[in-house]
């Protein structure tokens, strides 16, 4: 396969594919920092891919109380889904579950558009007619009685379908320390990202994977070519020396923004330099059949 080198880093002449998604974006805040993340950590949770999880989701930005809609301190999250209805139906069972029962926390739109989605407006009902609306800049709010005072959410929020999930790229490494690093590295880049999250543990996926399997119930299975313990056994895409791979996930509110998480990604990983990091950097992809969005790692180096 041919390759670039920047740095003693091979760079693969690939691309990943990535499809079209929905998503939306809540902002939570709480009273204080730890509670206000920890209500958007609890809502992410069992988010890390469509496939199992009928979400990915993770917390896009931390935010300072001068940047929510409170005055408090706040996370953004963002919420992508294979179709409206299911991103629909998760953000309705995820807030009313990990929100409205944390602690001091209040949920507010995290994107404008013109598309929304039920929020408040669907989680209201909770209040058991308790419950009071209120209008402010044209904008609905309910204000639901919980046992700690008043969960404070808004009606709605927008929906996007620009979204894009599945941009990708494959760390490897002739460790396991230095292919850890290399991807943590990555995850940090795409975390400063504005409008795009890595929704796996950490941001990093160790089970990468392809379309299909020998057992037909399964729509997907480990990605063999890239397995370092099936070398020799299957047709390897790898080198004798790789000890390690690991497959970062990059979705995003357009392409855009998927494109510059990737950028930003690929740039960390060749800064940390074969030794330290990754000596190679590939990306995931299924031909180009299914998803319409190719990000060629050539065009963004």
């Amino acid at each position: 396969m041919p390759e670039l080198t920047r740095n003693g880093v091979r760079i693969d002449d690939t691309f990943a594919e990535a499809f079209d998604m929905r998503a939306t974006a809540l902002v939570i805040t709480a009273h204080d920092a730890r509670w206000a993340r920890q209500a958007a950590l609890t809502m992410t949770g069992f988010a890390t891919s469509v496939i199992g999880c009928g979400v990915e989701a993770a917390i896009d930005a931390e935010l300072d109380p001068d940047a929510t809609p409170d005055g408090r301190p706040g996370a953004r999250v963002l919420i992508f889904a294979a179709s409206t209805s299911e991103l629909q139906r998760q953000l309705q069972a995820r807030v009313g579950q990990c929100v409205l029962t944390s602690p001091g926390s209040a949920c507010y739109a995290g994107l404008d558009g013109a598309e929304r989605l039920r929020l408040g407006d669907a989680l209201r009902y909770f209040g058991d007619g308790w419950q009071i609306s209120k209008r402010l800049d044209g904008r609905r709010y309910w204000r639901v009685p919980v046992l700690d005072g008043e969960f404070v959410c808004e009606g709605t929020t927008a929906l996007t379908k620009l979204a894009v999930g599945g941009g990708n790229l494959l760390l490897l490494g002739r460790s396991s320390a230095a292919t850890l690093r290399a991807a943590e590295a990555v995850v940090a880049a795409v975390a400063a990202t504005p409008g795009a999250i890595a929704p796996f543990p950490g941001g990093i996926a160790r089970s990468g994977s392809k379309v299909g399997s020998k057992y037909p119930a399964a729509i997907a299975s480990t990605n063999d070519a890239f397995c370092p313990t099936l070398l020799g056994l299957v047709r390897s895409s790898l080198d004798a020396d790789t000890a390690a791979v690991l497959e970062v996930v990059i979705d995003g509110l357009t392409p855009q923004a998927v494109g510059e998480a990737m950028r930003a990604g690929l740039a960390a990983a060749v800064a940390l330099g074969p030794e330290v990091g990754a000596y190679r950097v590939s990306a995931g992809n299924y031909g180009g059949k299914l998803g319409r969005h190719h990000f060629h790692l050539k065009d963004i180096v």
